[in-house]
């Protein structure tokens, strides 16, 4: 059974940084891609930051040259370096992991999820 735990979460203000860490279990080579993912009250859950296997990062409009997502495969761990945080910024984070399988054209992908962490950001 795939477990993603985080931790990291918390209050900071406006301009401050917080780290967030997705420890997996098992092996994090299992998974093409590690994200991180928000929910903001009344909003949908969006990407934030993800990396594949092969090190491509992606980030969201939002936080990009804010945020640095990484990984530490010897640790099975990924991390969310989050600096200059916003109070829009605050959500529940959640880690989440993705193994593809199918097709190049008719990619199907399955996806794991941990529990969240709150980030919550003062003005």
């Amino acid at each position: 059974q795939v477990q993603l735990v985080e931790s990291g979460g918390g209050l900071v203000q406006a301009g401050g940084s917080l780290r967030l860490s997705c420890e997996v279990s098992g092996s994090i080579f299992s998974f093409n891609a590690m994200g991180w993912y928000r929910q903001a009250p009344g909003n949908q859950r969006e990407l934030a930051a993800s990396i594949t296997i092969g090190g491509s990062t992606n980030y969201a409009d939002s936080v990009e040259g804010r945020f640095t997502i990484s990984r530490d495969n010897a640790k099975n761990t990924v991390y969310l370096q989050m600096n200059s945080l916003k109070p829009e910024d605050t959500a529940v984070y959640y880690c989440n992991a993705e193994k593809w399988w199918g097709s190049v054209r008719d990619r199907r992908v399955d996806h794991y999820w941990g529990q969240g962490t709150q980030v919550t950001v003062s003005s």
